[in-house]
C-alpha cells in the first residue's frame, strides 16, 4: 500500500531547475533510499516533500493528504517526521527540552508524552544519562540520535532521513544504520537520503539514483547493489 506518492515533481531556485520530474513511491512498511553523487538533488527532494521547499509542480500525496496543499506545521501532524542533515538540535536546550519539542506539536496529554520520553530513553540510553545536559555539548553522534529521538517523540508513520551519517566515525555510522533499522522494525516506514551508498543499499528495500535533478534508475536495492554502473558511480568498485 502507497504511503507517501510523488508524481512529477519540478522544483526550481530562481532560474536554476533543481528537479526534473521526479516521481517516486515508498509504499507502507518500506525503507526506501535515494542515492546520487553531491548536488544530485536528494536533500532537494526531501526539503519539498516536508514542505520546506515549494515545487514548481507536481504532486505529493501522503495517504489522501496532498502536500503540497499544506502548511509546513501542519505536515508533521499527518505522520511525517524529518531528521534534517546536520542533525539542527536545538543546542542551548536540554536534551530533554530538545525530544519534548518533537512531542509539542501534537499537545498530547501528558501520560502519553511521558511514555514516548521513556520509550526513547530505553532506546538511547545515553540520552537519558545526559538528559540535563545542554544538546550543543553532545558528540556528532550523540546529536544525531537526539534528532532521531526527536522525531520519534512525534509519532511518524514516515521517517524522512537526510544524511545521518554525515561526519560520523566509521564506527558510529555503524551504530547510526543500526538505529535505522531498529526504528524499521517499529513499523516505521522510511525514506533515507546518504551518501553512503553501500550502507543504504544493504538496509534497503528499493532504491532511487538521482543524478543532476532526474532520476537515472530504480529499482530493488540488493539489485542495484550489484549493479555494475551503480558499482562504479557510487560503491568505488
Amino acid at each position: 500500500m502507497s504511503l507517501l506518492k510523488v508524481t512529477n515533481l519540478n522544483v526550481h531556485y530562481g532560474a536554476i531547475h533543481a528537479l526534473h520530474d521526479i516521481s517516486l513511491e515508498v509504499n507502507e512498511g518500506e525503507v526506501v533510499t535515494l542515492i546520487g553523487a553531491n548536488g544530485a538533488g536528494k536533500t532537494t527532494t526531501l526539503h519539498t516533500i516536508s514542505g520546506l521547499h515549494k515545487a514548481t509542480s507536481g504532486s505529493i500525496l501522503l495517504e489522501e493528504h496532498d502536500l503540497m496543499r499544506t502548511e509546513p506545521s501542519k505536515i508533521i501532524t499527518l505522520g511525517m517526521a524529518h531528521v534534517p542533515e546536520g542533525r539542527h538540535v536545538f543546542a542551548g536546550m536540554t536534551v530533554e527540552e530538545n525530544l519534548l519539542m518533537g512531542a509539542f506539536i501534537h499537545n498530547r496529554e501528558k501520560g502519553k508524552i511521558e511514555e514516548d520520553l521513556k520509550s526513547v530513553y530505553e532506546r538511547f540510553p545515553r540520552l537519558k544519562e545526559r538528559c540535563r545536559q545542554a544538546a550543543g555539548t553532545l558528540s556528532g553522534g550523540e546529536q544525531q540520535m537526539l534528532a532521531v529521538g526527536r522525531a520519534l517523540m512525534s509519532r511518524p508513520k514516515i521517517l524522512l532521513m537526510d544524511e545521518p551519517s554525515m561526519g560520523l566515525s566509521p564506527l558510529l555510522v555503524k551504530e547510526i544504520f543500526k538505529i535505522i533499522e531498529e526504528v524499521h522494525k517499529q513499523g516505521i516506514t522510511i525514506l533515507l537520503v546518504e551518501q553512503n551508498a553501500k550502507m543504504a543499499l544493504s538496509i534497503a528495500d528499493r532504491a532511487y539514483v538521482l543524478e543532476t535533478g532526474r532520476i537515472k534508475m530504480s529499482g530493488d536495492a540488493k539489485e542495484l547493489l550489484s549493479n555494475d554502473d551503480v558499482r562504479k558511480a557510487y560503491l568505488g568498485v
